[in-house]
């Protein structure tokens, strides 16, 4: 089986994870083929999602490298064989490959959590703000790849609304709240929105207002996905020159700790209604 040549973002992290596990167990990549009569090139492959694994080849990879955490091999066996094509590959050659990953991770996540400063979370957002945000690209985006964007945004939007949907936690600046991208009256009605789905049972909304003084964080936008196991957490920064996607355990650690101080900060979830309420009832 040649290797692939774009292997999707749930492969790359099975290959991380094994190599995680390989280097915890103080093997070479070299050491590890000759377990399972491989070269040192193959476990490389392996590593970088390359090549695709059965379940039987991971759970003797976790076992050359001496790893006993049956709830972590479970969950790593889950992410071999066959992947079922996403919708999101519907946008491959139409959009950044990066948007690609946060679908499929955001597609997979048991949870996730957002926190923003200056736009308000994708998954709240309404198509005519979505809209003004993608208008307003530098470089500027051509109308048919600020709709492209759009149509993918609120398809993201679809985990909140499954049969089961994932459960989401959005912390938002009141300079994210008080942004009056689209004008005046798309601003009402993407309050109204964050309002209406602040509401339902999976979805939790907290606020932190300008007198909360200083927001732990308030430099990034950050995206927390949740995996079956704490290990296979992720977290995307979405910053001006694109995306990056972080996954070693001192910095999973450090942003469930920075949530955790953004959680202190803002507004519980019934005050943060209120306080969403107003800015509507100022326009």
């Amino acid at each position: 089986m040649p290797p692939r040549s774009v292997p999707t973002a749930r492969q790359v992290r099975l290959g991380a994870e094994l190599r995680k596990l390989r280097e915890r167990a103080g093997l070479t990549a070299r050491e590890a083929g000759e377990l399972i009569s491989a070269n040192q090139a193959r476990i490389s492959n392996i590593e970088t999602g390359r090549f695709g694994l059965s379940e039987q080849r991971v759970r003797t990879l976790a076992h050359n490298y001496s790893c006993a955490d049956e709830h972590l091999i479970s969950a790593l066996v889950a992410m071999t064989g066959k992947q079922k094509r996403g919708w999101w590959e519907e946008y491959r050659g139409r959009l950044p490959a990066s948007l690609l990953d946060l679908a499929e991770h955001m597609h997979h996540a048991t949870e996730v959590w957002m926190a923003n400063v200056l736009h308000i979370p994708g998954l709240l957002q309404t198509a005519d703000y979505a809209r003004a945000v993608f208008s307003e690209a530098v470089p500027s985006l051509p109308p048919p790849d600020v709709e492209h964007r759009v149509s993918f945004r609120i398809k993201l939007q679809e985990i909140l609304y499954a049969a089961r949907p994932t459960p989401f936690k959005a912390v938002i600046h009141e300079a994210a709240l008080r942004m009056p991208f689209g004008g005046p009256t798309t601003t009402r009605h993407q309050l109204q929105h964050i309002l209406d789905m602040s509401e339902r049972a999976d979805i939790t909304v907290l606020t932190v207002p300008f007198r909360s003084g200083v927001f732990p964080g308030s430099g990034q936008s950050v995206v927390y996905f949740g995996g079956p196991v704490p290990q296979l957490d992720t977290v995307l920064l979405d910053q001006s020159h694109g995306t990056v996607l972080l996954d070693a355990e001192a910095q999973l650690e450090k942003y469930r700790l920075l949530f955790d101080k953004m959680e202190a900060t803002a507004l519980e979830p019934k005050r943060s209604r209120d306080f969403i309420h107003g800015l509507i009832h100022e326009r």
